[in-house]
């Protein structure tokens, strides 16, 4: 890094890896609303953002968390529960009469069948039209869970049925 009297010390969120401003800038030009999906070691969380001059309004919000009330009791972080999480934002969304959104994945790299992914095929689910690549979706029997334990397809379309299912709008 360059010393002097003009060097310029970027902002602490660039240091810290945590925000790619030129990224985030474009997609506020967007004037959209944002799908950020946002993974952690347990939890997929999926808020609808957008964009006041005086600070971001979170106009809908789901964590992974909220799913053992609906059933759910698989991992929060896996593939079904992004989608589960995805889908319950979108329906929360689409009430307070959201109609678009553009994804907003962060730093995150976009890989193919990612959970970011799947959390985003709830939300086109859900009835949110969101600009995407149908090839960087999950399969079917990723999203239901048929690649894991035994009963956790059935959980899946229990919670799903609560939550209230898909609409393909």
């Amino acid at each position: 890094m360059a010393t002097g009297p003009r060097s310029r010390v970027p902002f602490r969120r660039r240091r810290e890896g945590r925000t790619d401003y030129r990224h985030r800038a474009a997609l506020i030009r967007g004037r959209m609303a944002r799908a950020v999906v946002r993974k952690s070691n347990r939890n997929v969380r999926v808020q609808f953002v957008e964009y006041k001059a005086d600070g971001d309004v979170i106009l809908a919000s789901a964590v992974s968390t909220e799913l053992e009330k609906l059933g759910w009791t698989g991992s929060g972080k896996s593939t079904p529960g992004a989608y589960l999480t995805g889908l319950l934002a979108g329906k929360r969304a689409k009430e307070k009469g959201l109609e678009k959104a553009v994804l907003d994945i962060g730093l995150r790299k976009p890989t193919k069948g990612a959970i970011v992914f799947a959390a985003l095929r709830g939300i086109i689910d859900a009835g949110i039209d969101v600009p995407h690549s149908d090839k960087m979706l999950p399969t079917d029997d990723r999203i239901t869970g048929k690649h894991m334990r035994e009963g956790t397809a059935a959980m899946f379309e229990g919670a799903k049925g609560k939550i209230g299912g898909a609409t393909n709008e």
